[in-house]
């Protein structure tokens, strides 16, 4: 029987678990380097839990600055099973309002200084990333949050800006023309680097203001998305003990999405071509399919 064992990267905000039995912190190296902050592990019942402050203790790190691939390879080591990603969001759309959770399952990416492969330098790998969350943990992340008092929007586009600023007005009206409903900084090139390690993911969305395209609304700050976000995070907290509740018992089976083997269909270099060094760094990636 597999285990259940979660990867929660907490974002803005959301800095620990609450209710975690047996924790422990452990500081690794991957071959991309440390993530965020040590891992700290634990359980909750008997549903394993492997945590990372996405941007560190203290929120030290801006989104730019977030080591997306160390943290998506030490959760892999960690011998995480799924990855629900926890993330402040400002919305594009009217209702979707401050306070409300968004399990978006379609990503747009506009960021552009960040490392979005574990492939490369003699290793070509083609991910599918047509449906880019795992459908089962994506509903299942929607019924712990609507089970911890949330108000949940099953569904919905996130489009992900480099940042650190916000908006402009023009970005915030375009982007709401493009049929976006939320706006974050960390989903990608997050959710590539999880489909690349064969990792199911799902994003809850927290929604802490309305960006700057309302007209009767104070464009978005630091202040007033902090205003919010503590009712949030608590939120977000009380969804994953929920989860826990969720999952405990039940044997965990493959995603039904076929997420745990999409290697098999993304390897392009021909065997002869690969380089060494290169497959050896990407043995905590892709071992399994890399062997096959």
């Amino acid at each position: 029987m597999t285990q259940w064992v979660i990867g929660v990267i907490g974002g803005s905000g959301l800095y620990e678990i609450s209710g975690l039995e047996d924790r422990r912190e452990e500081r690794v190296e991957t071959p991309w380097g440390a993530p965020s902050d040590a891992l700290v592990h634990g359980r909750i019942g008997d549903v394993r839990f492997v945590f990372i402050p996405r941007h560190g203790r203290g929120h030290r790190l801006m989104p730019t600055e977030v080591p997306y691939q160390a943290n998506i390879a030490a959760l892999k080591q960690a011998g995480v099973t799924d990855v629900l990603a926890i993330s402040a969001c400002g919305s594009l759309q009217e209702q979707y309002a401050p306070g409300d959770f968004v399990t978006a399952d379609q990503f747009i990416d506009r960021t552009f200084a960040r490392p979005k492969t574990f492939f490369g330098e003699g290793m070509v790998a083609h991910v599918s990333m047509a449906r880019p969350v795992c459908s089962r943990l994506s509903a299942l992340a929607g019924d712990a949050a609507e089970a911890a008092g949330a108000k949940v929007h099953r569904g919905g586009t996130y489009i992900t800006m480099e940042g650190p600023q916000f908006s402009t007005l023009a970005e915030s009206r375009l982007y709401r023309q493009w049929g976006c409903d939320v706006i974050g900084m960390t989903a990608m090139p997050e959710s590539k680097l999880a489909r690349e390690a064969e990792l199911p993911y799902a994003v809850l969305a927290m929604v802490t203001d309305y960006d700057c395209w309302r007209e009767d609304e104070e464009a978005v700050s630091v202040t007033n998305v902090l205003e919010i976000m503590g009712h949030n995070s608590a939120l977000g907290r009380a969804a994953i003990v929920k989860l826990a509740e969720m999952l405990s018992g039940t044997p965990r089976t493959p995603s039904p999405d076929g997420i745990d083997t999409c290697l098999d269909h993304a390897l392009i270099t021909a065997q002869a071509a690969r380089a060494p060094e290169t497959l050896r760094k990407l043995e905590v990636i892709a071992g399994r399919a890399l062997k096959g």
